[in-house]
């Protein structure tokens, strides 16, 4: 017959099985924060690269936001390269670019359908750089999708971020009449080709707005692309708006324009996309 332990003995056993009911508890909520916390983030193999074209007066401008952009990614512990008109060539920026987990553009856009003549991929959709290195913000030299699909290749599930420019987002040069929403659509699905076949996942393209949003979101949450777009503090929610890619078979976009026929914000890419599988990119 079983001997009954003592009420010390009693009171042992007690604490040892609430031990053990509490450890098992903390496990399975570890487990739980661990499926819903932001994969950490692997700040040395994350590779940023910032680069400010020539957009004459507006230069110093840019260069200023641009630097407050390498900053916010160097907080995080990300490897960052700045290269800043004057001295913002294609031989420099296509070198910098290869592997970038995330590149960011500040300058003039050129882009389609525009007053410009017909569509032709070695000007259009593209960065504006340099002709020449050291000679001014003011010696533009446009480098098309053909270039950035030809020599640049991005780093796995690769984010571009495209910030000030014209016709990047659908908008207009400033001072130039409104697009029809059909031209916006044609305009943001133009630019994000070309860094879509060079490797990016995803293109932001915000025109007036800081960028900074976006980075820390790329950096510190789980939002998907979409949901990155639409959580800045520039978003509208108003008239935004979807659509399939005819440029890129597989790329979805979002249009989020604050007021009617300001074309301002835009993504396209794979927008199901999340911060933590750009992260793990490398």
């Amino acid at each position: 017959m079983p001997v009954r332990p003592a009420g010390a003995q009693r009171a042992s056993i007690r604490r040892s099985h609430r031990v053990i009911v509490t450890a098992l508890i903390a496990i399975v909520f570890a487990g739980v924060g661990a499926l819903a916390a932001p994969q950490e983030t692997r700040a040395a193999t994350i590779k940023v690269v910032v680069v400010v074209g020539p957009a004459g007066s507006s230069t110093p401008k840019y260069r200023d936001s641009a630097r407050v952009y390498a900053k916010l990614a160097r907080s995080y512990g990300a490897s960052v390269t700045e290269i800043y008109s004057p001295y913002a060539t294609w031989t420099k920026v296509k070198r910098a670019a290869q592997g970038a987990n995330l590149l960011i553009y500040l300058g003039h856009g050129n882009g389609y359908p525009s007053p410009y003549g017909a569509f032709q991929r070695y000007t259009k959709d593209g960065m504006g750089l340099n002709a020449t290195s050291g000679n001014g913000n003011y010696n533009v030299k446009y480098w098309g999708e053909y270039y950035i699909d030809r020599d640049i290749q991005m780093a796995r599930n690769a984010v571009v971020i495209l910030n000030r420019l014209c016709y990047a987002s659908g908008n207009s040069e400033w001072g130039w009449a409104n697009p029809t929403k059909t031209t916006a659509i044609k305009r943001v699905d133009n630019y994000g080709a070309g860094f879509l076949r060079a490797g990016a996942k995803t293109v932001f393209a915000e025109a007036i707005n800081s960028v900074s949003p976006h980075i820390r979101s790329l950096f510190t949450t789980n939002r998907t692309m979409d949901s990155i777009l639409m959580s800045s503090p520039s978003a509208s929610g108003a008239r935004d708006f979807r659509f399939t890619s005819s440029r890129t078979t597989w790329a979805k976009a979002h249009m989020d324009p604050p007021q009617a026929g300001k074309y301002w914000r835009a993504a396209i890419g794979n927008l199901s996309l999340t911060a933590s599988q750009w992260r793990a990119g490398g």
